[in-house]
C-alpha cells in the first residue's frame, strides 16, 4: 500500500491492521508517497504517482522476505496508486482498488457540474495540515484544524487552501470549470493492470461509487475478469466481513489458495432487504412520468410519479430558492453526514416539489443508475437541481432516502426552458407491495456542494449578501424518470 497520511495508520480507518496481515502469513509494506510522511522530495499528488510505481514494485518484489508474488491494496488515494504505472511497467499479480476512480473531474471532486464542497475542501486542508505538519508550522495546522473542527471551513476553506496549499490538487480543481472536461486529467492505467486479477469495492453511499463502476467496466473491456462488490458503506465506514473478502482473495492469487470470492463475479448489498444479492437482476428499463401543479411544494398530494413509457407528463411546478435558508444535505453519498438517513422533515419544506407514486401493487426490485430528464428554467442566471429518490414504506411515515444527486446550470442557458439531466448515485433496493417511491426536488443541497449565486459573475459557495433568490420553473411535459441497468452498457461513470 502506497498513502499520503502517514504510513503508520495503514488506513486502518477502514482495514485491518498489517499485524493481522502478516499473521495470516503475508508480508505487508506500507509507504508514504513521495514527499509525506517520512519520504523525503515533494507531493506533487496524483501526477507524481505513475513514475514512483515501478521502482516500488520492483523494490517489493526484491525484498528477501518476498516470494515474488505481489498484490496491491487500499482504498481512495490508495486506490489510484495501485492503477497507475509506465505503459511497460509489469503488472502486479492481483489488486484490491477500492473506492477511487481514473477521472479527476467526476469521480474525485466534482458531479453534475458542480464541485464537492464539504468533501472536497475537508480533504483538501486534511493533506495541507499534513504538509504545514512537515514543515513544523505548527500555527498553520492549529489553524487548520480549528476551521475544521468549526465548520468555519464551510466558508473559509477556499481562502485556506489558496494561502497554505496554492499548489495543491483540491485548490487546483476549485480553479477547474466541471463543464470542460478536456481540462481535466484521466489517468490510464496500462492495459495488462486492467486484465489483472481485481477485486473492486465500492460503498452505495461512497462518492467514488461511479469511479469503482468505471474501472469494472474498463477492466472487462480490456479482457479483465473483476470481481466487483458494493456493500452499505461510506467512504470511512464500511460492513464487518470486507476483511474477510478481501483476505480470501489475496490467499487465491498470492498464495494459490481456494476460496469462496473465487465463482463470486458481482455481489451488491440491497439497502431495503439488508442482504447481499449476487449479480444484476434488473434486466429492463423502469420509467416514470411527473405530473404536478403550483401546489406540489405545498401539498404532496400535489406532485405524481406515475410509471409507464411514452411522453407523459403534466403541469409546471415553482421552485422557490432562497440561499439565506438554503436545503439542507442530509445522508447519501456526499453531505457531511453520509449513509442512509430519513428526509421525512426535508420534504415537508415548501421550497422542495415532491412527487410520489401510488401504493404498489406488487415488488420491485431497483437496480441501477437513477436518471431524471425535464425541463427547466429560472429568473437567473444560474440554478442547482438537487434530487433525490427515497422509498415511503406502507408500515411507517418514515422518508428512506435512497440515492441523490445534483445538476448545475450557470449562465445564459440557465434562463431558457431546456431539457436536463439529472444523473443520480446507483442503487439497488427492492420496494414491497405497498410502498411508495419518491422523487425530491430542491435549488440546494448545502454543504454537498456550494449555494448557486444566482448569477455567473458571483462565485458559488457559502451564502453570502451577493446570492441571488432564484425562482425555478419545472415544465413536466415530456418529463421522465429512469432506472439504468448496470449492466446495460449505458451507465455514465465519467
Amino acid at each position: 500500500m502506497r498513502q499520503p497520511y502517514g504510513r503508520r495508520l495503514a488506513s486502518t480507518v477502514t482495514l485491518a491492521h498489517p499485524a493481522w496481515w502478516a499473521k495470516n502469513g503475508f508480508l505487508v509494506v506500507v509507504q508514504d508517497v513521495r514527499g509525506q510522511g517520512d519520504s523525503t522530495g515533494e507531493f506533487l499528488g496524483f501526477k507524481q504517482e505513475s513514475a514512483d510505481t515501478a521502482a516500488t514494485h520492483s523494490w517489493v518484489r526484491n525484498l528477501p522476505q518476498c516470494n515474488g508474488l505481489l498484490g496491491c491494496y487500499g482504498f481512495s488515494y490508495q486506490g489510484l496508486t495501485q492503477l497507475v504505472a509506465p505503459l511497460d511497467t509489469p503488472p502486479p499479480d492481483c489488486l484490491a482498488p477500492a473506492m477511487a476512480g481514473l477521472n479527476e473531474c467526476r469521480h474525485w471532486s466534482c458531479e453534475g457540474g458542480a464541485h464537492w464542497w464539504h468533501l472536497g475542501l475537508g480533504w483538501g486542508l486534511q493533506l495541507a495540515a499534513l504538509q504545514a505538519s512537515r514543515r513544523g508550522d505548527d500555527q498553520t495546522w492549529t489553524k487548520i484544524r480549528i476551521s475544521l473542527e468549526r465548520g468555519d471551513y464551510l466558508r473559509d476553506g477556499p481562502e485556506l487552501l489558496q494561502q497554505h496549499d496554492p499548489n495543491g490538487m483540491a485548490w487546483r480543481w476549485l480553479q477547474q470549470n466541471p463543464e470542460e472536461p478536456g481540462d481535466w486529467t484521466v489517468h490510464t492505467p496500462p492495459k495488462s493492470w486492467l486484465c489483472a486479477p481485481m477485486l473492486l469495492i465500492g460503498g452505495w453511499w461512497d462518492p467514488h461509487l461511479l469511479g469503482v463502476l468505471d474501472l469494472w467496466q474498463r477492466s472487462r473491456e480490456a479482457g479483465g475478469k473483476p470481481k466487483l462488490l458494493i456493500g452499505p458503506a461510506t467512504h470511512l465506514q464500511w460492513w464487518p466481513d470486507a476483511q474477510t473478502t478481501l483476505l480470501q482473495f489475496f490467499q487465491q492469487h498470492l498464495k494459490k489458495k481456494s476460496g469462496s470470492t473465487q465463482d463470486i463475479s458481482q455481489r451488491f448489498w440491497n439497502l431495503t432487504n439488508q442482504s447481499w444479492q449476487e449479480g444484476s437482476q434488473l434486466k429492463q428499463t423502469l420509467s416514470w412520468h411527473l405530473v404536478g401543479d403550483q401546489l406540489t411544494c405545498h401539498d404532496p398530494n400535489h406532485g405524481h410519479l406515475n410509471s409507464g413509457t411514452g411522453t407523459g407528463g403534466q403541469g409546471e411546478v415553482s421552485i422557490v430558492h432562497d440561499p439565506w435558508r438554503a436545503v439542507p444535505a442530509i445522508g447519501g453519498h456526499l453531505s457531511p453526514n453520509p449513509g442512509p438517513a430519513d428526509r421525512k422533515h426535508l420534504d415537508q419544506r415548501s421550497d422542495v416539489a415532491t412527487f410520489s407514486t401510488i401504493a404498489l401493487n406488487e415488488d420491485i426490485t431497483l437496480q441501477g443508475q437513477p436518471v431524471l430528464t425535464l425541463k427547466a428554467h429560472a429568473d437567473q442566471s444560474g440554478f442547482d437541481l438537487c434530487v433525490a429518490l427515497s422509498r415511503l414504506p406502507a408500515s411507517c411515515d418514515r422518508v428512506e432516502q435512497l440515492s441523490t444527486g445534483v445538476l448545475r446550470i450557470r449562465g445564459q442557458a440557465a434562463l431558457q426552458n431546456q431539457p436536463r439531466c439529472i444523473r443520480l448515485q446507483p442503487l439497488l433496493a427492492t420496494l414491497s407491495r405497498g410502498d411508495r417511491l419518491r422523487l425530491s426536488i430542491a435549488g440546494a443541497a448545502w454543504p454537498a456542494i456550494s449555494v448557486n449565486s444566482g448569477h455567473s459573475d458571483i462565485p458559488c459557495g457559502a451564502p453570502t449578501s451577493r446570492h441571488r433568490v432564484v425562482a425555478m420553473t419545472l415544465h413536466l411535459p415530456g418529463s421522465n424518470l429512469q432506472l439504468i441497468p448496470l449492466t446495460s452498457g449505458r451507465l455514465r461513470c465519467d
